[in-house]
């Protein structure tokens, strides 16, 4: 495994991040699995050198976190995780609480702490854009999470390069805290982060940390043309079904399958590896509910494809409209 510094920040973090959203038990998420069940997977993704977990208050009504804390505690020292949540959605009753207000913010920052057993987060991120709350607000109320020491540095997620133009502009315009990170919709079906997004990011040194490498395991084969759903998410995950269009995304999902046979390796391993191999992408969100999955993104962050590999999986895109900001 390798190891690099997360954008212009001094924070080492493996290349390969753990997405914990597939873990706590949880009735809106039948695919997500128990204590006992993500101990291996979590336990072999230590021993294959990754040290960078994600999780968000709202994944599994909280049990993503309170199973993120748990697990890596047995694993490996405070000193040796990097564990990052997210803040935004609904998690708690009443008008304030979701959004990116200083209130909700406060009592989110705290909660997730609590959840997590730890007294403070390495990255704390905006999980969407709030277009109710002044972009003012939320980064001095960032601000305040850090300078209170209950995060090390604060990252974002998707949205419009505009949105995260202006709010950079607002904390250095205040002396406040600035995003070091931006975890962005990016994939081999999804590339229309590349006309603005990922170059500013590049430019500004922010690092980038793509979530659905796989395009919600569509690049994994988990659906088929005919529209056949071959796993327990697949069948359960609405989320995913907005993001992609398969009349023609499948062009570049047998693409992937034909570059990943003629290299024997499973397609899972050469789309992971194409986003690990891209311009200013620190480390993808690999989800696992399977060790087989973990496997195959230990695997991919060895994986070198060469310039016509790359060039084969990309040849079949088309552009797409924006998705994932919501």
């Amino acid at each position: 495994m390798q190891y690099v510094n997360l954008g212009g920040t001094g924070l080492r973090v493996s290349r390969v991040c753990l997405g914990m959203m597939s873990f706590g038990a949880f009735e809106g998420r039948p695919w997500a699995l128990g204590e006992s069940d993500a101990e291996p997977i979590v336990r072999r993704a230590v021993e294959g050198g990754i040290t960078f977990f994600d999780t968000a208050d709202v994944y599994n009504g909280g049990q993503s976190e309170v199973l993120t804390g748990r697990l890596l505690s047995k694993l490996l020292s405070r000193e040796e995780m990097v564990v990052a949540t997210k803040v935004h959605g609904r998690t708690m009753p009443g008008e304030n609480g979701g959004g990116l207000g200083r209130k909700h913010i406060m009592a989110s920052i705290d909660a997730s702490l609590g959840r997590l057993g730890m007294d403070h987060v390495d990255l704390y991120q905006i999980h969407r854009w709030d277009d109710r709350t002044p972009i003012e607000e939320t980064m001095q109320a960032l601000h305040d999470v850090v300078r209170a020491g209950k995060a090390l540095y604060i990252g974002a997620s998707s949205m419009h390069a505009w949105q995260f133009a202006k709010a950079q502009h607002v904390a250095a315009a205040n002396g406040w805290t600035r995003f070091v990170s931006m975890q962005n919709h990016y994939n081999l079906v999804y590339r229309e982060e590349e006309r603005e997004m990922i170059p500013q990011c590049i430019d500004q040194g922010v690092a980038l940390l793509p979530w659905s490498p796989l395009a919600r395991g569509l690049l994994a084969g988990n659906r088929t043309r005919e529209g056949a759903r071959l796993t327990k998410r697949a069948e359960t995950d609405p989320f995913g079904d907005s993001l992609y269009t398969p009349d023609v995304d499948f062009a570049v999902v047998d693409r992937v399958a034909a570059v990943a046979g003629a290299r024997g390796v499973a397609p899972a391993q050469a789309a992971l590896a194409w986003v690990i191999g891209r311009p200013g992408v620190t480390a993808p969100i690999v989800g696992a509910t399977k060790l087989a999955h973990l496997e195959d993104a230990l695997a991919a962050e060895e994986l070198e494809l060469t310039p016509d590999e790359v060039a084969a999986l990309e040849e079949p895109y088309v552009p797409h409209a924006v998705s994932g900001h919501s």
